[in-house]
């Protein structure tokens, strides 16, 4: 048995929380749970969540719109369609009305009792898990349909908001910025041309940079601005070539599906080199 195939069998033995602890200590990367997924729950569900932080995630993504009467939820679509049993937009709904709906279609019936949790849940969720574990975990906010002053204060009040980063369109990470001005705000970057004006307007923290505009100048450039790059590595990306790619690249952060997948991975890669 070659050190790369006695190296696999030692991390199926040890518990996931002790290979997050690992990882960070021993990879320069980053991983941020798309929509929470884990493989295991319905996305941007309290279940998924859960399972994220037991994995040891840095930063679980999640997609937060409004309900008719105001209230913060978490959906990834504009309807209801597609993860839930009932049907239409979201923002036409109020938050009771939401809350009587399953989040966990496509399931079966294991998770028949999953609801559209609301960002307060959310951040209870992670604020208790961070006040009692070594390895913190922050929130990737991804800002589909939300006010940055409410937004902000639910944060706040869970003692989140620092530590969190904010993704959503230049003009609502400009609005943000003026209602949170530590906001580590996180804009997208299609390519190297629209990085000058980005950073003119909205001095970012990182960029979600897109995944087939990445070179290792690109990489290096923004570094060299004091600026990290996040990138997604998600469907036909989410895969092991990938991953490693990312690491040779010096990318900081990669947002995935699988992220024990990535954690084995990228400690088998360190271990050889």
């Amino acid at each position: 048995m070659n050190i790369l195939a006695i190296f696999a069998c030692y991390l199926h033995l040890i518990a996931p929380s002790d290979t997050a602890s690992i990882f960070r200590q021993q990879v320069p990367i980053r991983i941020s749970a798309h929509r929470g997924n884990t493989g295991w729950a319905p996305e941007n569900t309290l279940a998924t969540y859960r399972k994220a932080l037991e994995v040891g995630v840095d930063l679980i993504e999640i997609d937060v719109r409004t309900s008719s009467d105001g209230q913060l939820v978490i959906l990834h679509d504009g309807n209801l369609d597609r993860t839930t049993d009932g049907h239409g937009p979201i923002k036409q709904l109020t938050f009771t009305e939401i809350r009587k709906l399953s989040a966990g279609k496509g399931f079966g019936t294991t998770f028949l009792k999953e609801k559209v949790p609301s960002l307060e849940e959310v951040c209870r969720l992670i604020s208790r898990w961070n006040k009692k574990h070594p390895l913190k975990t922050y929130i990737y906010v991804d800002c589909k349909d939300v006010a940055a002053k409410p937004l902000v204060e639910m944060l706040k009040k869970f003692d989140l908001a620092e530590e969190s980063c904010f993704y959503g369109s230049d003009g609502f990470l400009e609005n943000l910025k003026m209602e949170f001005p530590s906001a580590k705000l996180m804009p997208s970057l299609k390519n190297k041309g629209e990085m000058e004006a980005k950073i003119a307007r909205l001095n970012p923290y990182a960029f979600d940079a897109n995944w087939m505009a990445i070179t290792p100048e690109l990489v290096q450039e923004i570094h060299q601005k004091g600026i990290k790059i996040f990138t997604d590595v998600l469907g036909p990306f989410d895969q092991i070539p990938k991953y490693q790619k990312a690491l040779s690249l010096g990318i900081d952060l990669i947002q995935t599906d699988k992220p024990t997948l990535v954690q084995k991975t990228l400690l088998q890669a360190i271990s050889v080199n």
